[in-house]
């Protein structure tokens, strides 16, 4: 049971929009070895989380019959600092996904998971880079994992001090954090660089 089940919702849009801003996800699974985590980057197509990994890798033979799995995706957005230290925290937005993978077969289905991968983190760069080619294609796995279950947490606003602590005179209060881009650094390997693209050079998540 939760200890905040105030902070639960089974929105599926605030879910989808979520997964979306994130860049990793956390994926919990059972492997011959034990239970792991591995920290994947990832993609979603509607209703369809897409994950990947290279054909050599152990755990991923699991996945040609499905194996249950779990997803979690965490953006931070601040520090929460109170007047006591036990009531301390954090202002978050968290999904976490259920479900049975399974690898994925159709030719047509993996390449346009391809594209959701480099899109996800990077829009526009599909259009604007050579496609994967048979070999690469073959080298790597993609899983899916239809979203039919995903739990979403979320904390936001200032620090919740109990009654007493308010007359203390610490400061108290929210530091705010957020992912950003700096300056886009050319590869030194291009000879004659072209100008950085609008999609790197204004890149944001929000």
């Amino acid at each position: 049971m939760s200890r905040h089940p105030e902070r639960a919702t089974y929105e599926r849009d605030i879910a989808f929009s979520i997964l979306d801003e994130g860049l990793v996800a956390h994926v919990g699974l059972t492997t011959p070895d034990g239970v792991v985590v591995l920290p994947m980057t990832y993609a979603r197509i509607a209703d369809k989380l897409y994950l990947h990994g290279a054909v050599a890798s152990r755990w991923l033979a699991s996945f040609d019959e499905g194996s249950d799995v779990s997803v979690c995706v965490t953006l931070l957005d601040g520090l929460v600092l109170a007047r006591s230290a036990f009531s301390h925290s954090m202002n978050y937005r968290s999904v976490v996904a259920f479900g049975t993978a399974t690898t994925v077969r159709d030719d047509e289905e993996k390449q346009k998971a391809f594209k959701a991968f480099l899109e996800h983190m990077l829009p526009g760069r599909w259009d604007d880079s050579r496609q994967p080619n048979r070999k690469e294609v073959a080298a790597t796995t993609v899983l899916s994992l239809r979203i039919d279950e995903a739990s979403v947490k979320v904390r936001s606003g200032p620090p919740k001090d109990t009654a007493g602590d308010y007359a203390l005179t610490h400061w108290a209060g929210v530091i705010p954090l957020s992912l950003t881009s700096g300056e886009p650094l050319p590869d030194p390997a291009m000879a004659a660089p072209p100008a950085v693209p609008a999609y790197a050079k204004d890149y944001s998540r929000t």
